[in-house]
């Protein structure tokens, strides 16, 4: 085979790369994902290599359910998750982009995908001319993190205990992986954001934590957040949905809302990326469900 034709059968053969951006209706706002419809035949490695190349905090890959998952016949499917560095359990962002361009293709309607987390469904439906993805979360939990673990977390990002948020005590969440959850007491602390990178990203290694939860409370169901990434190879992360999901569980295990709540979460503003996202509480069901739209990127975007 000549070099030409090499370069030739390697383009038909190279998966299609889909660009959308998660938690918002403009190209100039959320969490930009990149998503492969049909990774048969990709191993790891190949799809590691999209995903770097792409640069974005996370690519999904969908492949065939595994038997058993259930769903409607060509709405179930199985969906890995790479960072540019490494496969990721779950992802919220890349996991609405998903259903929004599968719905853009099969139709609005149920959907259920096969995470390393669990089953993950979700529910696309069309809302004044937009697509509208709703994720349901594996059964979330939330645990304590120590004293030590916190004084290195708040060293790394060199932020003094005093600037916490005494009313939202510092927790892990987990809602598919596990987020740090920590509480600015002010809007200004949390637009001031310039961490130890690699040694927050030790910490979180140790930690298996997937991002940090950096939050401020406007209001009592109104909150901004940001989510230092730096175990993936990213500062940080436009627009979390696994971490919109855990602080849903957090905010539930504290008690901050009574059931059932929606709660908004702005993200996105200091980096000039604005997304937005909602979680809603359900009466009876611990779950979080996660909700945002989803918009096609050029390449150049």
């Amino acid at each position: 085979m000549t070099e030409d034709n090499a370069t030739q059968h390697a383009a038909r053969t190279a998966p299609e790369v889909l660009r959308y951006t998660a938690f918002s209706t403009s190209p100039e706002g959320g969490n930009p994902a990149g998503v492969v419809l049909d990774a048969t035949g990709l191993d790891d490695a190949a799809q590691l290599a999209i995903a770097a190349g792409l640069g974005y905090s996370e690519t999904a890959f969908l492949t065939p359910p595994p038997e058993g998952l259930g769903g409607e016949p060509g709405r179930a499917f199985t969906i890995r998750y790479f960072s540019p560095l490494a496969e990721v359990a779950f992802c919220g962002h890349a996991t609405v982009a998903t259903a929004v361009a599968l719905a853009e293709r099969i139709g609005p309607g149920d959907l259920i995908f096969a995470t390393q987390a669990g089953p993950v469904p979700v529910t696309v439906r069309e809302e004044s001319g937009v697509l509208q993805a709703t994720l349901t979360s594996v059964e979330p939990h939330v645990k304590d993190v120590t004293d030590a673990d916190l004084t290195e977390a708040l060293d790394a990002l060199d932020w003094p205990a005093s600037d916490l948020d005494a009313a939202l005590p510092p927790r892990i969440a987990f809602a598919g992986n596990n987020h740090l959850v920590l509480a600015a007491a002010t809007r200004d602390r949390l637009a001031k954001l310039d961490y130890d990178f690699d040694r927050l990203a030790a910490l979180m290694h140790r930690l298996d934590l997937t991002t940090l939860q950096l939050v401020w409370r406007e209001s009592e169901s109104v909150f901004h957040v940001r989510d230092p990434f730096p175990v993936g190879g990213v500062i940080e992360d436009p627009a979390t949905g696994a971490a919109a999901a855990a602080f849903g569980a957090y905010a539930r295990e504290l008690g901050l809302v009574e059931e059932p709540a929606t709660l908004t979460l702005h993200q996105g503003h200091d980096l000039g990326r604005p997304g937005l996202l909602t979680v809603e509480l359900r009466a009876g069901d611990p779950r979080s469900h996660v909700s945002g739209t989803a918009t096609v990127l050029g390449e150049d975007d």
